[in-house]
């Protein structure tokens, strides 16, 4: 019986043992290259000075930022019907709505020049002078386009969860389910919506595939960062990319702060 046990409890040990040895192997292998860029910024104050790259940051930021306000207007009730309404195709609907998260994003910037030069839509565009090439709005609709399924899922979730009694009292109580909507179902998610916020953002600020193919002008940040790498080597390159770094540890920073205060709301 006390061998059984003992052989049981070194099993269990070396079950965690070797878990936890696997478990810092794979964090190592995420935190080293995050740690040693910090430690070997190279010449930060040069590249604080240098006004394409406050201009290149500026443009990634004012980008996203717009990308993300369009996300959260037209993502917002797209996650209400998927949630609260079963029909025929949902899941194709679904599924179509993840695919940018899926696709090369080289592949995402000829799509998007495809429907630009080859369809009505790009004709229509063009003829009301709506210019996507080579231009801001250009880095917006790319960022859009690969940050939307974050803010549809994020939110989705978050009208999934929500207790369908209080809005079912809200509209005994006569109120209409527009109104219902905005007093009882938005401000129950409005974590959810953060997040999504955060990581469409996020992965706008970090796209670079697709917008070196739609609009490599204005230059954003990470297609400044390739530039100055196939330019000049690592050294011209690295300041750069650690300040994108340190936007990305604050924005991932503030995500988590709002899903730890999610979960002891909920």
């Amino acid at each position: 019986m006390f061998k059984n046990t003992f052989n049981k409890n070194m099993v269990n040990y070396w079950f965690i043992v070797s878990f936890l040895i696997i478990s810092v192997m794979i964090f190592l292998f995420i935190f080293i290259p995050i740690i040693t860029m910090l430690l070997n910024p190279g010449d930060i104050s040069t590249a604080v000075a240098d006004k394409e790259v406050i201009n290149s940051l500026l443009v990634s930021l004012k980008a996203a930022f717009t990308a993300t306000i369009v996300a959260l207007i037209f993502g917002v009730p797209l996650s209400y019907i998927l949630s609260k309404y079963e029909f025929n195709g949902k899941n194709i609907i679904e599924a179509i709505i993840d695919i940018p998260m899926a696709i090369p994003h080289s592949v995402i910037g000829i799509m998007i020049l495809t429907v630009i030069y080859g369809t009505t839509i790009g004709t229509v565009l063009k003829n009301y002078g709506v210019m996507i090439v080579d231009n801001f709005w250009g880095i917006v609709v790319v960022m859009l386009y690969t940050g939307l399924p974050f803010m549809v899922n994020s939110a989705k979730n978050g009208f999934s969860m929500i207790d369908e009694e209080l809005e079912n009292v809200s509209r005994t109580l006569g109120a209409s389910q527009i109104k219902t909507f905005f007093n009882i179902s938005l401000p129950l998610i409005k974590n959810n919506l953060i997040s999504g916020s955060i990581l469409t953002f996020a992965r706008g600020i970090s796209e670079v595939g697709a917008i070196l193919i739609v609009a490599y002008f204005p230059k954003t940040a990470p297609v400044l960062i390739l530039d100055r790498f196939n330019e000049y080597g690592l050294s011209a390159s690295k300041p750069i990319a650690v300040i994108m770094i340190v936007v990305s540890i604050l924005l991932f920073a503030i995500l988590r702060i709002f899903q730890s205060k999610n979960n002891r709301d909920s």
